[in-house]
Formats: structure tokens, sequence, C-alpha cells
């Protein structure tokens, strides 16, 4: 049976806004805050990157979009996620349904553990598209075949009949792309996908990424650790640290002017071929664990340039900059200062 399409708003305003979204894990007694008030904006067709270390809440951040979060011990403890002016939280589990895997495509990080072993590569993607397209086993196969074929996977027809264990990393992730994008949804979030893939297979499944976008008309959420994979694909960036959002701006600004601290510090731990330094520059300290109180920055303890203020006060995110915002007391910030 086709799922019922879900109305969520008209084609005027930003696909997804996340807005002061704020999300708790309650563990053995212990609250640990993984995301304190992040918002953000995408709009249609242009592609958003969410970097930041490990553990800064990129994939808590994707997740609550989706509603995957488990409850409990997840928590969503205050926000809102809009999707074309309807907010995704306050939304019934059945019409979430709905849109996941249908307007909302998701490719995770993982896609050994995220693909179900016991069904063939075509049979997962013909699940998708009868649930949501209401098309034939016969066409939903069909539909799969192409797809497969969509995303470069070679053999596609014979592919679509293997199991997942039985394709190479670059080809299960192939399948995840299909699979994310088989009811041609308007929204493609990708966790991390080339993590564990080699450079060669990287390159082009970011290609690939950016040549669908370009073909589908999706807006992109791409949630990655690598910055040459942002400056690669991404036309606007929003940098997280320790569950917040501390700098976002167009792709090109952001490289051009880092103005948070921590971001200064993410560019200048990049690898170069034009300079002479032999050890690469690093950020002194780690990050604050989420269950611990900080008044101020969380930034603060690992900053050059932090004072009083910085430790006492939580430095809200400010405009500087056409599109270009930062959450830093000290910004903006002069190139030799840091």
């Amino acid at each position: 049976m086709k799922m019922e399409e879900v109305d969520i708003g008209t084609t005027t305003e930003p696909l997804l806004k996340v807005e002061d979204l704020a999300v708790e894990f309650h563990v053995s007694g212990t609250v640990q805050r993984a995301l304190q008030g992040v918002s953000l904006t995408l709009q249609r067709g242009r592609t958003l990157g969410l970097v930041g270390e490990s553990g800064c809440g990129k994939s808590v951040t994707s997740l609550s979009i989706m509603r995957l979060l488990p409850q409990p011990p997840g928590h969503y403890a205050g926000g809102r996620i809009v999707l074309e002016g309807r907010d995704l939280l306050s939304m019934p589990e059945r019409d979430m349904r709905v849109l996941r895997g249908g307007r909302i495509g998701m490719i995770f990080q993982e896609p050994m553990t995220s693909l179900n072993p016991v069904y063939t590569c075509g049979e997962q993607i013909v699940e998708s598209l009868t649930v949501h397209s209401g098309l034939s086993s016969k066409a939903a196969m069909d539909r799969a075949v192409e797809l497969l074929d969509l995303v470069g996977l070679p053999s596609p027809k014979e592919r679509a009949h293997d199991y997942p264990h039985q394709l190479s990393g670059g080809q299960r992730q192939r399948v995840m792309i299909a699979l994310a994008l088989a009811n041609d949804p308007d929204l493609l979030i990708a966790d991390e996908p080339t993590t564990a893939l080699d450079v060669t297979i990287q390159a082009q499944i970011l290609d690939l990424m950016t040549d669908l976008r370009e073909r589908t008309g999706a807006a992109v959420l791409l949630v990655t650790h690598d910055l040459g994979v942002v400056a690669q694909t991404c036309d606007d960036v929003v940098v997280m640290y320790a569950g917040g959002v501390v700098e976002q701006a167009p792709t090109k600004a952001l490289f051009a002017d880092p103005q948070h601290p921590y971001t200064i510090g993410l560019m200048a731990a990049v690898p170069r071929i034009d300079t002479t330094v032999d050890r690469l520059s690093t950020i002194a300290g780690s990050v604050p664990p989420p269950w611990v109180k900080i008044d101020g920055c969380r930034f603060a303890s690992r900053c050059p340039l932090a004072d009083d203020r910085c430790r006492s006060a939580v430095p809200p995110l400010r405009e500087i900059g056409p599109d270009h915002a930062v959450a830093c007391w000290r910004a903006p910030i002069e190139e030799t200062t840091v």
C-alpha cells in the first residue's frame, strides 16, 4: 500500500530550519547534554556541510532531523525542526514514517550495519519503493535496477540480486545512496558517507553525490569531519563544537576568513603541500564531556584568546558579515591574533 503524502508547507520558505535544538541523554542518573541550542538553515538545491571533531554532536543532529534518536535514553529538551513550515518534533510518528525514506533520505555512516544482511540489495530498494510509491513488485525491481545503474554500480541487474556481504565497501555505499534516493527525496542527509572508503572511492562517491544533487535538485546535509570534503562539495558550512554551533558561513567565506578560534584551529591542522612546516598544528586540550556544566564558552578552556567574559558568559551566535555568524566574544578576529 502506498503511503499517504504529508503536506509540509509551501516552497517559499527554506527547505529545512533547525531552531535552538536541545537534546539530552539520561544515563545512569546523569543528564548528558548532547546538543545545546543548535540552529541551521538549508535551502533547496544546496549542500550544507556540518563539521566538527568526533563527539561534537553532528550525528545526533542528523538523527534528530530523522527523529531516529532512541527514546529513552534520548530526549528532545527544546527547539524545533521545521521542514517547509511543519515542525517534525510535533509530528505524529505515522507521518514521520511517511517522510523517512520518502521526502527525507539518509545515507548512514556504515552501510554494512545499515543494510539488512538477509535481504538482497534489490529487495531492500523494492521495499522502500512499494511502501512509499505504491509501485508493483516488478515495476519496483525495474526501478531498483535503474537506481543501481544511476549510482554507477557495475552490472546493476546482477548486483540487485546480491546480498550486502557480497559487495565491496564502495559498492555497498552506492547501494545506500540508491536506497536513499529511491523516492526522489527533497532532503538527503549523508552522515560521514566516505569515512570507511579508500581515497579513490571517496572521490567517486563525492562526485556522484554532487552530480545527483544537480540532477534531482535535492538539498544535501553532509555530516563530516573532513574539511577537504567540505571545500570540494559544500555551498555553506556549519561548524559545531561540544554540542553547539560556533560558526556558520558560505564555504568560500569560511575558508577565506575563519572567525572562531576553534575554526581557525581546525584550518591550521589541515595538511598543506605549500609549506615547509615539519609538524601539524594542534588544538591544545580536549572536548569537555557532555555531563560537565560550563557557564561560559565551551571552547574557553582550549582557546588562546579566552578572557574572564568568555569563561563566565555564553557568547551568542551573531552576524559579523553577509551570511557569516560566529559565537565568539572576541570576533571579528584579525588573522595574526590567533
